[in-house]
């Protein structure tokens, strides 16, 4: 999607109650495309109605969104004056233990995808896990399989040393679609400078985070102190590897979020 990103607005991660009134906020707001998650822990049944409830919204409001599958879909609808959605995982449970499945949920529009989420996956150590062992057996079949088809692999809340070797695995540049730097605050979910320079050098992307516990005084963090951060990351490794995944959940309340991070 490089070339789209080049002129477009584009979050790389959100995850909202989707009403009318957030998606009139998009247009308003000029944001040209969203990645939007669709699967947090979901099985494979349960995210395949997770897209049904999404083609419901697509038709029903076609005249602010679109699904978008490609860089080339994004254009067309930012020329269109609507916002390109494009489907993101949070989670593998999404493929269950069948890799068989990336293909399938790729041809649905899922085009983003988390190794892990926090804990321990099929294919890698999360972020809160004590010890990281790194890319499991499956996980570096599923890192070929998802270059293959043109999945992009998120690593947002993996562990570094899993982190680090799907850098190095993949033959594509991955992605850290929202976390902020350790340099910065550090917490458990923010990424070290090695990993901010191998993602680097190997042409991925972060996505700086609005979510609250990676900033900075919280919800309380000032514009001044979010575009400093920004600006020493340039620094660091450049604008070409940066951009914005807010993590925004709008209109959901904390049972939602609570939910999100317990699987239930």
């Amino acid at each position: 999607m490089a070339n789209a990103a080049a002129s477009s607005v584009i979050d790389a991660c959100q995850y909202c109650d989707w009403s009318l009134e957030i998606l009139r906020q998009l247009r308003e707001g000029g944001v040209d495309a969203i990645s939007a998650t669709i699967c947090y822990h979901e099985d494979f049944r349960e995210t395949v109605e997770n897209l049904i409830d999404w083609n419901r919204r697509l038709e029903q409001h076609g005249d602010l969104i679109v699904k978008a599958k490609t860089g080339a879909d994004i254009e067309r609808a930012k020329a269109a004056g609507r916002t390109a959605v494009v489907f993101a995982s949070q989670n593998p449970s999404c493929i269950e233990d069948d890799i068989g499945l990336i293909e399938v949920l790729n041809d649905l529009g899922i085009k983003v995808m988390q190794l892990t989420y926090n804990n321990q996956s099929l294919l890698g150590a999360g972020c809160y896990e004590a010890n990281d062992p790194g890319v499991t057996r499956m996980g570096r079949e599923v890192i070929k399989e998802m270059n293959r088809v043109g999945m992009l692999i998120d690593m947002s809340h993996s562990g570094e040393r899993t982190t680090l070797e799907t850098i190095d695995l993949s033959a594509r540049p991955i992605s850290i679609t929202h976390a902020n730097p350790n340099f910065w605050h550090v917490v458990v979910r923010n990424k070290s400078d090695t990993v901010l320079k191998a993602l680097a050098v190997r042409g991925g992307m972060l996505g700086l985070s609005l979510y609250p516990y990676h900033l900075k005084a919280g919800s309380e963090c000032p514009l001044e102190s979010f575009t400093e951060m920004a600006a020493r990351l340039v620094d660091r490794i450049g604008i070409d590897h940066i951009g914005i995944g807010s993590d925004l959940c709008q209109g959901h309340g904390n049972e939602i979020i609570e939910g999100m991070r317990v699987g239930r």
